[in-house]
């Protein structure tokens, strides 16, 4: 019964199997379930992630076969968590070989302060009902900027100690640096837990509003 299923359905399973190396080796969409990386990206964003922008892994490991690229400033990738195995989604905030570390809010990278300039005031609804204040700021450090906000009356590790990145590891942050589980909580990346760059936005949809389309933020580029 069963290899006569097999046999009657042999093309869609190959077309599955097809899809499934896809999704696991070449490309992926990953959903935005968290505010952690706002402003860049908001919850009910699907970005899409190119899985060959850095590595070749075998399907469905963490294996690489081959290097492709090395990860830069500023890119926005997915990873597993070293801490627990989840999907995560930040930007790479420190590469192998810097020292990084905050006081205050602001960033530093090889002694360098980012700078920060351009401050706009928002309220952000984090939940229905319920909105924060937040501040966002144009942050720039070594070449590279990215909005980024604080939320006011939100406790968040805002200072840490200088940390020089080891070969083969990344510091990543959220922009949404008072509501991201990122390296200041999880701790630094290694290279073969990343799982992708994320380039663009590929459909939005608002989900703390009736899940209305954000048709603006379709195809918006990272």
């Amino acid at each position: 019964m069963l290899l006569n299923w097999i046999k009657s359905n042999r093309g869609f399973i190959v077309l599955l199997l097809c899809f499934g190396v896809f999704r696991t080796a070449v490309a992926d969409w990953n959903p935005i379930p968290s505010g952690s990386m706002r402003p860049t990206l908001l919850e009910g964003d699907v970005v899409l992630v190119n899985r060959l922008a850095y590595d070749v892994k075998l399907p469905l490991t963490d294996m690489i076969l081959a290097h492709i690229d090395d990860p830069q400033r500023g890119d926005v990738v997915t990873f597993s968590s070293p801490l627990d195995g989840t999907r995560l989604i930040k930007r790479i905030a420190a590469l192998p070989g810097d020292t990084v570390e905050m006081r205050n809010e602001v960033l530093y990278i090889n002694g360098q302060a980012a700078e920060y300039e351009t401050p706009d005031s928002v309220q952000e609804l984090v939940q229905p009902g319920h909105t924060l204040t937040a501040t966002r700021w144009t942050e720039r450090l070594l070449g590279h900027e990215r909005r980024v906000q604080w939320l006011q009356g939100v406790s968040a590790r805002s200072s840490f100690d200088p940390v020089q990145v080891p070969e083969g590891e990344y510091l990543v942050l959220g922009d949404n640096r008072d509501n991201s589980a990122d390296s200041r909580y999880i701790g630094l990346v290694p290279r073969h837990l990343l799982i992708g760059q994320a380039h663009r936005v590929l459909l939005s949809a608002d989900v703390l509003g009736h899940w209305a389309p954000r048709l603006e933020r379709f195809g918006k580029a990272l």
